[in-house]
């Protein structure tokens, strides 16, 4: 298909959130007004809006100042979180250790990305960013705005020109692969009740008891779903030094589906020193039992810090 018929095209699709650390997903409130403990998420008419569909939220608007990326070639890619009156906001509250992250994710779910841009003057924010090949690009910001009730995540396509070759997205499987690290999938996404999710982390056939923290926590998860890219960010269950969470080989998070679809998981672990993602396909209704382990290419982990 064609980058520039994909670009802008949002495919409806069934809601789903994610709850962090309390391990409860909620359920947004009206629009305009982020749910208390939520992402963003927004309902209107009965209908919930997950994260990262809308350019603009709650008077924030994502403004990218490079809309175009060269497949390939390092680009300084420029933007701006853009308040009430318009103008670019220079005041953030750190997030999880950061004051924005940019994510980004190919609409076929390829290509996953976690950045963190610098702050170049005047609000603008810049990072480098390679695309690895054509096609439409969804580029995520996390944010909380000084003055905003809550974290904000805003979403804008970027076009990568050339031959779009959509990637078929990879059957489900409890295992995936990473740079000689195997990390292994248990629980399944039930939709309508919490779900238990624990990722066990080993290396050369041994549990890894030593992961180091990453953005306040010893795994970082970012969902995208199927379709729309809806987007879903979440934390584990617990945080290093509370007395209470290991330093693997496992890390839990609970997880709230209350609609069926199918979604990508990314989760980010740091070990030596390297932050790595191993990638899953997960489907939330009645095909989310136990599947047969099977790996993952190796080229799936890749991303950038």
């Amino acid at each position: 298909m064609n980058t520039a018929t994909k670009v802008g095209v949002y495919v409806a699709g069934l809601a789903v959130v994610f709850g962090g650390a309390a391990g409860i997903g909620t359920v947004a409130g009206p629009v305009g007004k982020a749910d208390e403990g939520g992402h963003g998420a927004h309902e209107s008419a009965g209908t919930a809006v997950p994260a990262g569909l809308q350019v603009s939220q709650d008077g924030y608007t994502l403004h990218p100042r490079t809309t175009t990326v060269r497949p390939g070639v390092p680009t300084d890619f420029r933007f701006t979180i853009d308040g009430p009156d318009g103008r670019p906001v220079t005041g953030f509250a750190p997030l999880h250790g950061k004051r924005l992250h940019l994510i980004i994710a190919r609409r076929d779910l390829s290509g996953f990305q976690h950045l963190h841009p610098a702050e170049v003057g005047g609000g603008v924010w810049a990072a480098t960013v390679v695309l690895p090949k054509a096609g439409a690009y969804r580029f995520f910001t996390d944010v909380r705005p000084e003055g905003a009730e809550e974290a904000l995540t805003l979403g804008a396509d970027v076009a990568a020109p050339g031959d779009d070759q959509p990637v078929p997205l990879p059957e489900p499987a409890r295992v995936a692969k990473v740079d000689g690290y195997e990390v292994k999938l248990d629980g399944a996404l039930a939709p309508g009740r919490s779900s238990k999710l624990t990722l066990t982390v080993g290396k050369d056939g041994r549990p890894v008891t030593d992961l180091e923290p990453y953005l306040e926590a010893y795994g970082h998860l970012v969902a995208l779903r199927q379709g729309d890219l809806a987007y879903l960010h979440v934390h584990p269950d617990g945080e290093p030094g509370d007395g209470k969470t290991k330093p693997g080989p496992g890390i839990t998070f609970y997880a709230e589906a209350p609609s069926a679809g199918t979604y990508r998981l990314y989760l980010d672990f740091q070990h030596g020193g390297k932050v790595r993602t191993a990638e899953f396909t997960v489907t939330a209704g009645p095909s989310s039992g136990p599947v047969e382990q099977g790996g993952q290419d190796e080229g799936h982990g890749g991303h950038t810090h």
